[in-house]
């Protein structure tokens, strides 16, 4: 299975160039904002803010600037990190269902159990850990 990725396809930097846009951006920005140097921006922009407190005598106006600048950057962050979790998601469930479908005596079905009904998913599980306890091997 791994011939069928080229290599660069297995790098997780890298985006192909058929996503959509916005998986494009935030692919890029989940990887540049999961770095240090992102982090160590954050803190200088922190510290830089915080310094400049008693230059605006510590002003309504200098609050209302980190607290409007960090609730945007909240904001717009939690759509770019929900979008690169489903991706991730999708892909696990991909070599997951195909590591179920190579199997011989694995139930076919459960490759694709993340499209079942919550109350059915509970009755697997049931299921499932039952004939675990059961199992020859416990």
């Amino acid at each position: 299975m791994r011939g069928i990725l080229p290599n660069a396809a297995r790098t997780s930097a890298h985006v192909p160039s058929h996503t959509s846009w916005f998986s494009q951006l935030a692919a890029k920005t989940s990887a540049w904002t999961g770095k240090p140097v992102a982090f160590l921006c954050a803190v200088a922009l922190i510290v830089i803010w915080g310094v400049t407190g008693p230059i605006f005598g510590y002003s309504d106006t200098w609050q209302l600037v980190v607290n409007t600048g960090t609730t945007i950057v909240t904001f717009l962050m939690v759509f770019l990190i929900q979008n690169t979790q489903n991706r991730d998601t999708l892909a696990l469930q991909v070599k997951l269902s195909e590591l179920i479908l190579s199997l011989q005596n694995a139930d076919d079905k459960l490759a694709f159990i993340e499209d079942t009904a919550e109350t059915d998913l509970e009755e697997i599980h049931d299921d499932l850990k039952s004939r675990a306890q059961n199992h020859p091997d416990n």
